[in-house]
This record gives C-alpha cells, sequence and structure tokens, in this order.
C-alpha cells in the first residue's frame, strides 16, 4: 500500500468539498457547512492564495486532507501553521495517514523557519486528543477560544 501526501490541485475542488461535508458530520457540525465549490476554489487557487490544502492519497485515492493557512506570533516574531482541518475517512484510520499529514505540515513549519504547528480539537473527540498528545502536541487548556460571527459579528462591525 502506498501513501502520498502532496498540494491539492484545482481539478480537486470537488474532492475537497466532500472532504469537509464528511469532516462536518463526524464532529456533529453539517448544519455550519456554508462554503460552495466556488468559495473553496477562490481561498485555494486564487493569485495570492492564504489558504492551502494538503490531499493524502492512499493508492491513488484521496483519502484524507489538512487544510491550513499561516499564523502569526507576535512573541516570537515568526509565522506559524494553523490548521483548520484535519480528516481522514473512517475506513482509513490506523494507516499513519493523519500522523503523515501532520508530519508533513511540521516539515513545513521547519523548512520555512516557522515557529509552531497549531490547531484546535473538540472537547469531546477522545480518541483525537490522544492521538495529538502522542505526537507531542500540548493541549492549551488554559487558552478559551474565542468566536464572533452571524448576527454578533454584524453587530459590533457596526459599533466600529
Amino acid at each position: 500500500m502506498s501513501l502520498t501526501i502532496r498540494r491539492a490541485r484545482p481539478d480537486e475542488v470537488p474532492q475537497i468539498a466532500s472532504l469537509i461535508r464528511e469532516l462536518a458530520e463526524y464532529e456533529k457540525l453539517s448544519h455550519e457547512v456554508e462554503a460552495t465549490e466556488a468559495m473553496i476554489a477562490d481561498a485555494l487557487f486564487s493569485a495570492s492564495p492564504r489558504l492551502f490544502c494538503e490531499i493524502a492519497e492512499w493508492n491513488g485515492e484521496a483519502v484524507g486532507f489538512a487544510v491550513w493557512f499561516l499564523n502569526f506570533s507576535t512573541f516570537a516574531g515568526r509565522f506559524g501553521i494553523y490548521l483548520e482541518d484535519l480528516f481522514v475517512r473512517p475506513q482509513y484510520r490506523g494507516k499513519g495517514i493523519g500522523k503523515a499529514l501532520l508530519a508533513h505540515l511540521a516539515k513545513t513549519c521547519v523548512e520555512n523557519g516557522w515557529t509552531r504547528l497549531q490547531w484546535a480539537v473538540l472537547d469531546w473527540n477522545e480518541p483525537s486528543i490522544a492521538f495529538y498528545k502522542s505526537l507531542g502536541a500540548v493541549m492549551m487548556d488554559e487558552w478559551t477560544l474565542c468566536r464572533v460571527s452571524g448576527p454578533a459579528l454584524d453587530a459590533l462591525a457596526a459599533k466600529g
């Protein structure tokens, strides 16, 4: 069996959209998916993309992905990667694919002199938490993730 990790191509937007929907279903968040294929294509493949996607192929079949963008540490004075989504189709888990995707992103950080690889995980996702810890990830329990979106975002923007 062979595993390949590579950058996504524009003709794979339908597959990427499918993986996003599968991830949302796994996370019980399907009701939050608004992204269209056109939106995904624009984000990943515009003239100056700010979003990137690595595809994991098992024997030539796309079975997982990592969607990421650059973040910045003002303390370190360097960029890093923020991993927005990591997903491997359930039937392909346990084959080292998730680990390979994370190792690929870690290598990208090291090669570019970036300071860290960072992501969030749902509290209830114990299998993923255990997996991440096994790779040396530190759970940042003292930090609380904040988000303003929808009507609250509109209201806050109106105050500015």
